[in-house]
């Protein structure tokens, strides 16, 4: 079994409306650890792959998300927000080595899993694949898998707990009759890709969603 892992320093994030498709997560102690269970497990799968849009793809598929298990991109915008010289740090340019920047959802199906932000060095990628990036909405790791890409996750951060802290030890736990209330983002991974030549090519940060959460809970009849 998957341990599960509590993050320091958690960071709880306002709660959103649910959706009116959402799952009916109950409002009791093991809906709300079980909640907590998935998330987590799907943290860790992102983890252990080498591509998101991979990891993405094989959990909407392992849980029934959509139709057809099929990671997309909507562009969101390109222009660079300020890459700041720690992550120009991270990916070894300089001050003068030009970055691009992209921001996307990543679906699937209906299902918003993802959004995620990466500045990516050009100069280190082929043309084909800056122009796909920049004329497409296909995602950044199904653009740049010839480069046989592998993640270096510098960064977790847990949004939103369905516990708080502290339960483990006895904290209150007070749930409400009803259905879970789950915030839009529920962790972050910020990451570096390298090439198979062991050079970076971009930082990534994404902000996985409460879609991850969509396959309707265990029936506990």
């Amino acid at each position: 079994m998957r341990r599960l892992f509590l993050l320091a320093g958690l960071m709880l994030a306002g709660v959103a409306p649910a959706r009116a498709d959402a799952p009916a997560w109950p409002d009791s102690f093991v809906g709300r650890l079980e909640a907590l269970a998935l998330m987590q497990e799907a943290s860790l799968e992102i983890l252990g792959d080498t591509s998101a849009t991979s990891a993405l793809e094989r959990w909407c598929g392992a849980h029934r998300l959509a139709d057809e298990p099929r990671v997309v991109a909507r562009v969101l915008g390109s222009e660079d927000p300020g890459a700041g010289a720690e992550l120009r740090k991270r990916l070894e340019v300089d001050a003068s080595e030009p970055l691009r920047y992209r921001r996307v959802e990543l679906r699937c199906g209906e299902r918003l899993l993802s959004v995620a932000e990466n500045w990516y060095v050009p100069a280190r990628l082929t043309p084909a694949m800056n122009e796909q990036l920049r004329t497409s909405d296909t995602p950044f790791g199904k653009v740049v898998r010839p480069l046989e890409p592998y993640r270096r996750t510098f960064e977790v951060r847990q949004l939103w707990s369905p516990l708080p802290e502290g339960w483990e030890r006895g904290a209150a736990i007070e749930p409400e009759d009803g259905s879970l209330e789950i915030p839009a983002a529920l962790f972050e991974h910020r990451a570096l890709l390298y090439g198979k030549a062991h050079q970076p090519f971009a930082v990534v940060h994404e902000t996985y969603q409460r879609d991850l959460l969509a396959a309707p809970p265990a029936r506990r009849d």
